[in-house]
């Protein structure tokens, strides 16, 4: 089995695939490292590989629900609900310095379940906790007109405000995990 010229099996399309390692290596030479979403460029296509991998230090996209993992997805569930509750009395208690602490509070928990986890279930297990409570006191509504949401605009802004920073810590983990690095679009 030769890989030359003159029509080994390997450029034939035989069992070996020394002659399209050298027809990409010839390829790569003459592109003199200029690469173009067509040809598949990118990180991943200088590295070799065909999807980007994991950054050290994180588990890959796919990677198997562990008791450690679980562990932390039950504990970001039940910290959601806390965060909830207790924004809930802050921002009414507290009118401007209290929605702050409390949109605070949220920031801290979605990106860091983000980041603990290195997936976007560590956003979306604390983010939906977060959202069922807070709609859950929402709907108690008690005989006596009483709830925990008064009418004011700090009740709209924390649920307004919950919402929006769990889709962006959602959409940065995402974009994190992917190894999109920032830059310039299309350049």
């Amino acid at each position: 089995m030769t890989t030359s010229k003159g029509g080994g099996a390997a450029d034939k399309g035989g069992a070996g695939n020394g002659g399209d390692a050298e027809r990409a290596e010839k390829a790569s030479k003459a592109d003199n490292g200029r690469r173009t979403r067509a040809s598949g460029g990118g990180p991943a296509a200088a590295r070799g590989g065909g999807t980007p991998a994991a950054p050290a230090g994180r588990p890959a996209p796919g990677a198997p629900l562990t008791p450690g993992r679980v562990g932390m997805y039950a504990l970001l569930l039940v910290t959601g609900i806390l965060l909830a509750f207790a924004g809930t009395l802050l921002q009414a208690a507290w009118f401007p310095g209290g929605l702050l602490l409390a949109l605070a509070g949220m920031v801290g928990l979605f990106y860091g379940g983000s980041r603990a986890t290195g997936t976007v279930g560590g956003v979306l297990v604390p983010g939906a906790a977060w959202l069922v409570t807070v709609f859950l006191l929402l709907s108690d509504v008690r005989p006596e007109g009483d709830f925990l949401f008064g009418p004011g605009i700090g009740s709209y802004a924390f649920l307004l405000g919950g919402i929006v920073i769990a889709v962006i810590c959602a959409t940065g983990s995402q974009v994190r995990a992917t190894g999109v690095s920032p830059g310039r679009v299309g350049g």
